[in-house]
């Protein structure tokens, strides 16, 4: 065979997975492995670098042995990962992040919220580079943590000698190159690529991380999505079960992938672009556009240039936690138990049962705000909390199903609260392209067209997040003139589903109360 097999690797929150790919994008073998999560408390939460990289090894060569690959065949791989910050000193020995200075913890998760002071400090500066970030900084992005881990951990600090955002952190364990990607630099760590001067001297001066270039050994220019980074070196191909004539693309942030994989055929025809739009849905959930215009609006990311492909204006909204939500209500319920796979299906299989009995109205006083680890957009408010308005005395099963139904309708809701704000400015999105695990629930495949009103698209490949990094990694490894080219090549094709007409007014009606709660609950909050 030529060597023209690819591989996509994709580091979530509680596993990295690993997929074989055809130069046409057909998947040949897939493989997963757990990664660890240290939960201090709510706001705290730390991975070990070292043991993501082990269990990327293992994916890739469980993919490749199912794929029943040669290790010659594979001409690219790339790499995404949640938008987590590694922190190494200049012998590329773990740092740690962690309170209790265990320096295997060295890594902090994307969903830690320990920097809320340091998030609000950026806010306040008024400065330029919150224009492309929805006006307000997240405590989720790498500078307020970067911030507090120079306050808080200033012995840390002093031994640091190079900091990544996790992709980029892989790609330089898979070449020894230290670029950066244009994605993890413009998303998450206040680079504005589209100006000559990507680094803001006085911004971060002024939020006291004036040493942050030369402490994290940061480059002066991103690289572009899907640019060749060289081949693996020789240990790195031992440890992956490649070889050293791998080519290695420029990585994304998880979400990018599949946004990519989404959007990035859509070039053929740009005046469609603003009609769809990527939902990246599992234990949280990113809302993908990409527009051929610079617009912006407040509390959504963006806009960023050429973070998914190169001449296209990206924007980026979210959920904290939509699965993750959905696993802590099946937690917290007296009838709910762990949230595995089987039963979540348990409780769905019911809520459908339910609904044949009491029909569209089935537990229709019972409402959810879907905030309970902040809303990232559109309100931008790490703070807000959850609400659930509607409960009695009841604590069967039965009572358990009638709120994850109503909590999933939560969920929905707060992606149509989204989609509205994009909607005020160049966008018409009408298409919502769903990836990830919430394809998996009917509930909620249901919902995201009936309750939005979008035609919902569903990618017919069986991993669209692993299929968007072997499109880069077949631009990096030459076996297409552009990534645009690979991503039109590539694409699978997906089935689409259309909302219930019928349904429209039910859920007007849920929204008209969703967007009533939210003002209650700031006025609670006021006083």
């Amino acid at each position: 065979m030529a060597q023209d097999l690819l591989v996509g690797v994709d580091v979530g929150t509680g596993s990295a997975r690993a997929g074989v790919f055809t130069r046409s994008g057909k998947l040949l073998g897939r493989h997963e492995n757990p990664i660890s999560m240290r939960r201090e408390d709510a706001n705290f939460a730390e991975h070990d670098s070292t043991q993501i990289w082990s269990a990327v090894c293992q994916a890739v060569r469980g993919a490749m042995a199912k794929a029943e690959a040669a290790p010659a065949d594979v001409a690219g791989i790339a790499f995404d990962a949640t938008c987590s910050l590694v922190v190494l000193d200049p012998q590329g020995q773990p740092v740690s992040v962690a309170r209790n200075g265990e320096n295997r913890w060295d890594t902090i998760v994307w969903l830690d919220h320990r920097a809320l002071a340091e998030a609000e400090e950026c806010t306040a500066t008024g400065h330029e580079v919150l224009d492309y970030i929805g006006g307000v900084m997240s405590p989720e992005m790498e500078v307020p943590k970067l911030m507090w881990l120079k306050r808080h951990l200033p012995q840390s600090w002093a031994r640091a000698g190079m900091m990544f955002d996790l992709a980029d952190f892989l790609s330089w364990k898979a070449t020894g190159s230290l670029a950066r990607s244009q994605c993890t630099l413009a998303t998450k760590w206040t680079y504005v690529p589209h100006q000559a001067i990507g680094w803001k001297a006085d911004f971060l001066a002024e939020v006291g991380l004036e040493d942050l270039i030369d402490k994290a050994d940061l480059p002066e220019k991103a690289s572009p999505v899907g640019a060749d980074l060289g081949p693996l070196t020789a240990e790195a191909a031992a440890q992956l079960g490649l070889t050293p004539s791998c080519r290695v693309g420029t990585g994304v942030v998880d979400a990018y992938a599949g946004a990519l994989a989404e959007l990035g055929p859509l070039t053929a025809d740009p005046a469609r672009m603003n009609r769809h739009c990527a939902l990246i849905a599992g234990t949280s959930s990113c809302v993908m556009a990409m527009s051929t215009q610079d617009v912006g609006m407040k509390g959504i990311w963006g806009p960023h240039l050429g973070t998914i492909l190169d001449g296209f204006w990206q924007l980026e909204g979210g959920q904290s936690a939509s699965g993750a939500l959905l696993d802590h209500i099946v937690r917290w319920h007296a009838a709910g138990g762990e949230p595995s796979a089987e039963r979540h299906r348990t409780i769905c299989d019911r809520v459908l049962q339910l609904r044949e009995i009491e029909g569209p109205a089935l537990a229709e006083r019972l409402h959810v705000l879907p905030d309970f680890h902040g809303n990232r957009s559109p309100l931008a408010d790490p703070n807000a909390l959850g609400v659930i308005s509607g409960l009695t005395l009841d604590s069967d099963f039965d009572s358990l199903c009638r709120l994850y139904w109503r909590t999933c309708i939560g969920i929905v809701l707060g992606i149509r609260h989204i989609l509205d704000t994009m909607r005020q400015g160049n966008y018409a999105i009408d298409h919502l392209h769903i990836i990830g695990g919430h394809t998996k629930n009917p509930l909620l495949m249901e919902l995201y067209a009936d309750a939005t009103g979008c035609t919902v698209i569903e990618p017919k490949t069986p991993d669209a997040t692993l299929l968007g990094m072997a499109m880069i990694a077949a631009n990096a490894a030459g076996l297409y003139p552009s990534l645009e080219s690979a991503c039109l090549a590539m694409h699978q094709g997906g089935t689409s589903r259309a909302p219930d007409p019928q349904a429209q007014e039910r859920f007007s009606r849920d929204y008209r109360i969703f967007l009533e709660m939210l003002k209650q609950r700031q006025v609670i909050d006021s006083l």
